[in-house]
């Protein structure tokens, strides 16, 4: 099925996400996450989530909550903080969402607050790509985003690969890593 007769279908039922684990557009996304370990998928969605932090801060320059979350959670992955301390700041990331009213910077908040869950658990790791193409959809519109979208996936595969590659050559690993 094309992604943008499964986007239509999302809309046409009101839904404010337009992308899940049963989407057929990720289920190749879903299945390279899958084989992943702990820490690639780890780099790769902090990764991806610093580029989203990145653009709220430029239309948000006096919210800090996006880097907070991030740089908590950076921490976390290396043992330097334990998780409740993280957990408040990715709290505190998705709270934005809930004082926002533009569709796309909502959807971009809870990408970065299911990046930042990946330490947590792998299973955060599909969040980011569900909320943020939904983001680039509601930026793009829907007779303007499919190639965006099937650009974005294939840049989280290239990463993918690139961390499975190298995320030896990164960082100190908190203990629960191993």
């Amino acid at each position: 099925m094309d992604v943008i007769i499964e986007v239509k279908e999302k809309l046409k039922r009101k839904h404010q996400i337009l992308f899940d684990k049963k989407s057929l557009f990720l289920q190749d996304l879903m299945f390279l996450i899958s084989e992943q370990n702990h820490k690639v998928l780890t780099l790769w969605a902090l990764d991806l989530a610093l580029e989203l932090v990145n653009y709220l801060e430029e239309k948000y320059p006096n919210e800090d909550r996006f880097r907070i979350a991030l740089d908590k959670t950076k921490l976390w992955a290396q043992g330097e903080i334990k998780m409740p301390e993280a957990k408040r700041a990715i709290l505190n990331c998705h709270a934005v969402a809930k004082e926002l009213t533009n569709k796309e910077d909502i959807a971009l908040c809870h990408a970065i607050g299911q990046a930042c869950g990946v330490v947590h658990t792998v299973g955060h790791a599909i969040g980011l790509p569900i909320y943020e193409l939904t983001a680039i959809v509601y930026k793009y519109g829907i007779g303007n985003c499919k190639d965006k979208l099937i650009n974005r996936k294939n840049e989280y595969i290239d990463k993918i690969y690139y961390y499975q590659e190298h995320y030896k050559e990164y960082q100190k690993w908190a203990k629960f890593y191993n």
